[in-house]
């Protein structure tokens, strides 16, 4: 890929945003990439592989699913370039990954080895600056959960389990779970979740299936009471 169109790619991430136009020529001639194009339905991460380089989507679509710790229940989440798989999963007690992805379109992807990235914290401050940020801001919405106002009515709670298992707070989520696991989730009976439910179906705001809830936009599920 000619250098300029390594520059305009990278300027699409918040890694590299803010770097000087002469750092990014830098990066672009003298940093490896790896360039790849995966075709719609292709698998390319799997839960639980080492995180061993970094996966930037710069065209294309991906699925990007996540388990739940006895594998009874999952979300699956949309997500468009530009987008980076997991980049915290590089560094910390467990570097592997812990969501699958695969290509929902025909999907282009840019690689940087770990080796790579640690020559870019090196030798660039403003994208060791700017991966800071990404763990600082993990870390203080993850804080801040713990202080929000507990949901008070069975439609709240159903809503802050949804919003809280998805990792992007905006697009379509596709959640697989039976209806009995989602009310052993909010210690309620199954009959009044499947009610809560029902509801939100009727407001337009959650499609049910068997086994299977389909959310079209997060972004209208989310109000500032959940």
């Amino acid at each position: 890929m000619p250098t300029l169109k390594i520059y305009d790619q990278l300027l699409q991430f918040p890694l590299f945003q803010g770097m000087s136009h002469d750092d990014l020529e830098i990066v672009a001639g003298h940093i490896r990439f790896g360039f790849t194009k995966v075709s719609a339905g292709k698998r390319i991460i799997t839960a639980g592989d080492p995180c061993t380089q970094l996966y930037f989507v710069i065209g294309g679509s991906v699925k990007v699913e996540h388990f739940s710790d006895d594998g009874h229940f999952s979300v699956l989440e949309h997500m468009s370039a530009p987008y980076v798989i997991q980049q915290e999963a590089i560094f910390g007690y467990y570097q592997r990954y812990t969501r699958s992805v695969s290509a929902q379109s025909d999907v282009s992807l840019l690689t940087i080895d770990k080796e790579e990235v640690l020559r870019l914290l090196e030798d660039f401050l403003v994208f060791r600056l700017n991966l800071v940020n990404h763990f600082a801001t993990q870390t203080q919405k993850l804080s801040q959960q713990l202080w929000r106002t507990p949901p008070q009515t069975l439609r709240e709670k159903v809503i802050r389990f949804l919003v809280a298992h998805c990792s992007y707070p905006a697009g379509s989520k596709t959640f697989f779970i039976l209806m009995e696991r989602l009310a052993l989730e909010l210690n309620d009976s199954r009959l009044n979740v499947s009610r809560v439910l029902n509801q939100l179906q009727y407001e337009g705001l959650i499609e049910l299936y068997r086994g299977r809830i389909v959310i079209p936009q997060l972004e209208r599920l989310i109000s500032p009471r959940t």
